[in-house]
């Protein structure tokens, strides 16, 4: 579900996030309009307002792990679990952490990737919550809920900052519901048909 349809309609919040992401177009490839949020991190108010709707909603739910999704879920996952009193969990590409880890693949629509989480950083029973930048096809997420899962974790909810209009039919991922602050931004008068 998106922020504006549970509460937060006309909160001045999620517009200012809104234009703080700054939209590059056809980055990495033609056709794709991505979302750089690094210009949200440069606006202390609207990355503290991103920060501060997630804890507000997540504050009261017992959830005990945030796990942030590589690399962008760092950004935002550690604030809200140190406001929320949870601990943080990173879910890495493959052959980036230490220890010993469990691995979770999935399908992207270019092929295939991998999420990887140490063993025992999640415990059986605890209530988790995973957030990510933005969510397209669900396909990263699935996997992030699949891999605590299958550790014994109860996933509260995933959450990502931005979320494409398709995502908006598809409130939940594996059963699991889905939060999202806004819907993408594009780059005013830009012309699709031109791609």
């Amino acid at each position: 579900m998106f922020a504006a349809e549970n509460g937060l309609k006309g909160d001045p919040r999620l517009r200012g996030i809104s234009e703080a992401i700054r939209v590059v177009p056809h980055f990495p490839k033609p056709g794709i309009m991505f979302q750089d949020i690094t210009t949200l991190l440069l606006n202390h108010k609207a990355f503290k307002d991103t920060v501060d709707i997630f804890v507000d909603r997540y504050r009261d739910m017992d959830i005990s792990v945030v796990a942030g999704v590589e690399a962008r879920g760092f950004m935002f996952g550690p604030s809200i679990a140190l406001a929320i009193g949870a601990k943080f969990v990173p879910l890495r590409k493959p052959k980036k952490l230490p220890g010993e880890v469990i691995s979770e693949a999935y399908v992207l629509e270019y092929g295939t990737d991998c999420l990887e989480m140490h063993v025992g950083a999640v415990q059986p029973g605890e209530r988790a919550l995973i957030i990510d930048d933005l969510v397209a096809t669900g396909g990263t997420l699935r996997a992030a809920v699949r891999l605590l899962e299958r550790m014994g974790a109860e996933v509260v909810e995933c959450a990502c900052v931005i979320g494409l209009p398709e995502a908006k039919g598809q409130c939940r991922l594996n059963g699991t519901p889905l939060y999202i602050l806004v819907e993408p931004r594009e780059l005013d008068n830009y012309c699709y048909d031109s791609m």
